[in-house]
């Protein structure tokens, strides 16, 4: 019997209730070309739930969640939404819940595409950003006292637990293992130096274990430059929750656009469904009109596949992406005027 996978689809909001139809299109027809299947359940949650219901998802929403093999999902917010709440009640309430603490986002320049980097090719753009998903800057742990006193104040206070670094580490060095066997640690802690020296000092111990693969460190000043100066010089890039939310949409930069971008959310024990979604956001802006790029959803699509086991069926979507940049045909982003349709039929096709 084919393997069968349930899938929670949630579109979100904005561009999400377009692309993502995109990226099951483009799901179902690999998965019957390499023998397995999905069972697909949609899920309305989101920004637009939100005005409904006054919550993102319902109180049983995690729980239903957590019966699936994963979480195909496209973007979160609406104008009307406080931009704060997304965040809280939706995104990083699942990643935690469901223990994603990798944020998997690959930095590529696909075959056909000019970088804005004018001086580099294909051969220069190819790594992976890791940042750690539950700990970090991202924790909310803090509070805003007497807003509107002369003497008021607000905190945030970061959360860095060696379990929490050495998870992710693990997952970073074994990950460059099977790639180009660098990995680097980009970091703060020359100012930050009691959190991010307490980082390097757990990452540096776990590299220890790895003696086949490159470390080394770097502030993240240089690496920004890096990024679009010399960006061949990184294969793993490990880094915190908010530097590597803020360099991952960098690196979405220097492939030609966020658009093109897809991640994981995921849990590497399978213990948890994984969450697969598109670097960028709802794009309410464009919403409606059948311009978004699909590329980052149906990429996203291929990273969930090779997490849940199917690398050919991954391989397959990503071989129909390359094909469809090397044609030419751009959406908005990208200074074309291709729709959304037209991109996906054309990986469809070479599917």
């Amino acid at each position: 019997m084919d393997q069968l996978y349930r899938l929670a689809v949630v579109q979100g909001d904005g561009v999400g209730q377009e692309i993502v139809p995109m990226g099951v299109e483009v799901l179902t027809r690999v998965a019957q070309k390499n023998g397995f299947s999905f069972e697909l359940t949609n899920f309305p949650f989101g920004a637009g739930y939100y005005r409904q219901h006054g919550v993102f998802m319902p109180e049983n929403g995690l729980d239903t969640l957590r019966s699936f093999d994963a979480i195909f999902f496209g973007a979160v917010g609406l104008p009307a939404v406080d931009d704060t709440l997304p965040a809280m009640l939706y995104t990083f309430k699942v990643r935690t819940a469901m223990q994603q603490y990798v944020n998997y986002r690959p930095v590529r320049l696909l075959p056909g595409m000019v970088s804005p980097l004018r001086y580099k090719g294909e051969q220069d753009i190819d790594f992976v950003v890791i940042r750690e998903n539950n700990e970090g800057e991202f924790v909310q742990n803090g509070r805003i006292l007497y807003r509107d006193e002369p003497h008021g104040l607000a905190t945030d206070t970061s959360v860095f637990t060696r379990r929490g670094i050495e998870r992710v580490a693990h997952y970073s060095f074994q990950l460059a293992r099977k790639r180009r066997k660098h990995v680097t640690n980009v970091t703060k802690s020359n100012t930050l130096i009691n959190s991010l020296a307490y980082w390097d000092y757990v990452i540096a111990e776990i590299a220890e274990q790895y003696p086949d693969v490159t470390y080394r460190t770097m502030y993240v000043d240089n690496a920004a430059a890096s990024f679009v100066l010399r960006p061949e010089v990184f294969d793993v890039v490990l880094t915190t929750n908010m530097i590597g939310d803020i360099l991952s949409d960098l690196g979405g930069a220097i492939m030609g656009s966020l658009g093109l971008g897809g991640s994981g959310n995921i849990n590497p024990e399978k213990n948890f469904p994984s969450m697969f979604e598109p670097i960028h956001g709802s794009a309410p802006d464009i919403a409606g009109k059948g311009i978004a790029n699909p590329v980052g959803q149906i990429w996203s699509a291929a990273i969930m596949l090779d997490h849940l086991g199917q690398p050919e069926a991954a391989a397959n979507i990503m071989r129909g992406i390359e094909e469809t940049m090397k044609s030419g045909l751009r959406t908005v982003d990208l200074g074309g005027n291709a729709t959304t349709r037209q991109i996906t039929d054309l990986v469809l096709g070479f599917l």
